[in-house]
């Protein structure tokens, strides 16, 4: 599916992408200039909620308009825990920038209702009932319209309703930005849309809000198929995916002989390390092509055998999330909260020996290991695979695939483990990958391990297909728009 669009602000640019072509908008800092004329009409931004993605947005849009007449206030419920952390940010009541959740929502032109999918679901008709006429919604996320879809709701016909998704959770869509201001460039990625245009300003308010925001590069999807591949994805090679390979991996290598600190190198090392930079800055062949020829072997029998296990899991996963299933396992996880709150994903046995690891760590001396390459590869090009089967276009593809995985989230998990990684994102995500991780685990170690372990010969048509797919050409291009720096995950 592709997406054409004008703008009446912002110069677009023209990529192919495996033989597709697509409208990006390049960000930058020299374009802060143009944002009032990106917001025509708009005199306050609320941004509603202060989880993930709230702290970095509002903070981000107020540096970018800083010396303009635009006001960004931030909205959140009376007495709310959040209050205190808002004002330490430099959010005041004195000022009009820190206000009760509905008064923001009624005196904003653009709403930013970056709540969790829970509480949007359950706040969506007050909120509605709030806004003024002819004013426009933003969301970061296409949870709500799939929610309304899945209730047979619809969003008012009154107001401009946009998408932007940074792809990345919310501490590094700030701390790339804080980076920028020393290195041109720094920042996430976003996908942006236009759900409804009411008053034929909505796509520059969408791509002014992501530039804002300090993206490199933005390109438009609908909030239908970013819904769909976000909550997908969270739960596949970004988030419940990774976290089910390492644990896999980890027995494997124990089992196998390897010393519990070894093991956690070759697994959760050797992916948040060198598989995740070389990724990131190189591409997917160039990391096959630095392997050794036992390596390769080692990598092709694991991608052989993970494949499809992989597959098989994901689509499921993507079926889930399309007939609306998942976002009810939301929703419903949401009314359990208050007697079931989060618990710990960090307390097993690896996770105790990856403290230990990471703080004698030798950054020089972290395994490239073929075999941990081949299962966290297969499974990413399963994710991939799946995505094109259900025709997203190759940006949100590869953003959602990679560039989120090596650029935003797996730096967390280096840094301070799963738990650190995971919980810094939305409730969401921490929900799927709570539930789907187990999955991967079960699945890798069940199907794919045990036909390693019977002798099963590798399948070298789909190792043809891995070195020949077409996404390869994409995640070059887009390579070199990603972050112009590694991010600062310390302090």
């Amino acid at each position: 599916m592709q997406f054409a669009f004008t703008s009446r602000v912002f110069e677009t640019e023209t990529i192919t992408l495996a033989g597709t072509q697509e409208q990006i908008v390049r960000g930058g800092r020299h374009l802060f200039s143009r944002l009032p004329q990106a917001f025509d009409g708009v005199k306050q931004i609320g941004v509603i909620g202060w989880g993930s993605q709230g702290p970095a947005q509002a903070q981000n849009l107020r540096d970018s308009l800083e010396g303009t007449d635009i006001r960004v206030t931030v909205g959140l419920r009376s007495g709310s825990s959040s209050w205190a952390k808002a004002q330490q940010a430099g959010f005041s009541e004195a000022d009009g920038t820190l206000k009760e959740m509905m008064t923001t929502v009624a005196e904003s032109d653009l709403v930013l209702l970056l709540i969790s999918d829970y509480a949007q679901a359950s706040l969506h008709e007050q909120i509605f009932d709030a806004m003024k006429p002819g004013a426009t919604l933003g969301l970061s996320h296409g949870f709500l319209l799939g929610y309304l879809k899945a209730v047979g709701r619809q969003l008012p016909a009154n107001i401009n309703v946009i998408g932007v998704c940074p792809k990345g959770m919310g501490p590094s869509v700030r701390r790339l930005y804080e980076q920028g201001r020393e290195i041109g460039g720094a920042g996430i990625n976003a996908s942006f849309a236009v759900e409804q245009d009411i008053n034929g300003k909505a796509t520059d308010y969408a791509i002014g809000w992501s530039v804002a925001l300090g993206a490199p590069f933005s390109f438009m999807t609908s909030l239908e198929m970013e819904y769909r591949s976000d909550i997908f994805g969270e739960r596949g090679i970004l988030l419940g995916a990774v976290h089910g390979i390492v644990e896999s991996l980890y027995r494997r290598y124990v089992d196998a002989g390897m010393s519990k600190e070894d093991a956690f190198r070759h697994s959760v090392e050797s992916v948040t390390g060198p598989i995740s930079e070389t990724l990131s800055k190189d591409g997917i062949l160039a990391l096959y092509d630095k392997l050794d020829a036992a390596e390769k072997k080692r990598f092709d029998e694991a991608y052989s055998a993970s494949y499809r296990p992989a597959l098989e899991i994901l689509t499921e996963i993507y079926q889930e999330v399309a007939s609306g299933n998942e976002i009810r396992s939301v929703i419903l996880a949401g009314e359990r909260m208050e007697e079931f709150p989060f618990s710990k994903i960090d307390g097993t046995e690896m996770w105790r020996v990856g403290e230990k690891v990471r703080a004698e760590r030798d950054p020089d001396n972290i395994p490239l290991d073929g075999f941990t390459a081949g299962v966290y590869v297969a499974t990413m090009m399963a994710q991939i695979d799946v995505l094109i089967r259900h025709d997203h276009v190759y940006s949100e593809i590869v953003n959602e695939s990679i560039i989120e995985a090596v650029d935003s989230l797996n730096p967390f998990m280096h840094y301070k483990g799963v738990a650190y990684m995971v919980d810094n994102c939305s409730t969401t995500a921490r929900l799927g990958s709570r539930k789907w991780a187990p999955r991967f685990d079960y699945h890798l170690y069940q199907l794919a391990f045990t036909a390693i372990d019977r002798g099963e010969e590798v399948d070298p048509k789909l190792l043809e297909a891995f070195r020949n797919h077409p996404v390869h050409q994409p995640v070059q291009v887009l390579a070199e728009l990603r972050p112009s720096v590694d991010i600062a995950v310390q302090g």
